[in-house]
């Protein structure tokens, strides 16, 4: 027969457990080291991505890869500034309506200067999941590069209030606000 306090202990194993995947989850893809880079970024052109089996760049459609594969590829090539080619890899995703399809859609769109078109797709990531703090770290930091600097604190409170203070999401747009908490 179990103990009481070895009763407790796993409770509060479980408890723990559950929040700590319950917080990454919130923390949506959140991380503090950008994509490593490959030949889809270094050699690939016109929105093609490197197919490691075929030796060669092909057309993210045509190449195989699941969604989590595609992404990776749009984040890699966001990161190094090729916005465009990004959105292409972003076409092929299966799903379209992913919280994180929508935030790197708004991400390489904003950065790419359409940035209302960019925050219609940060608008739409929150939609799908109101807890995916990095699509409100960048709706903030796009907010502050347009002036409205009170409406991308609400977006840094919020972050903070879903469990995502020790983050990058947090931290990027903290330091984009001048590095204060003024809330």
């Amino acid at each position: 027969m179990i103990n009481r306090k070895t009763a407790l202990i796993a409770l509060f194993s479980a408890v723990s457990a559950f929040a700590l995947t319950h917080t990454a989850r919130a923390a949506g893809e959140d991380t503090t080291t950008p994509p490593d880079t490959t030949k889809t970024s270094t050699e690939c052109t016109d929105g093609k991505v490197w197919d490691e089996e075929k030796k060669e760049c092909v057309e993210p459609k045509k190449s195989g890869m699941n969604d989590d594969m595609l992404f990776k590829a749009a984040r890699e090539l966001a990161y190094a500034g090729q916005y465009e080619n990004s959105l292409k890899v972003l076409d092929a995703v299966k799903d379209q309506n992913s919280a994180r399809i929508l935030n790197y859609r708004g991400y390489s769109n904003r950065k790419a200067g359409r940035m209302e078109l960019g925050m219609s797709y940060y608008k739409r990531a929150l939609q799908a999941d109101e807890n995916y703090i990095l699509a409100r770290s960048y709706m903030g930091q796009a907010l502050v590069e347009q002036g409205q600097i009170e409406e991308a604190k609400v977006q840094l409170i919020e972050i903070r209030d879903r469990g995502g203070e020790n983050t990058w999401a947090y931290r990027a747009l903290l330091e984009t606000l001048g590095g204060v908490r003024q809330y």
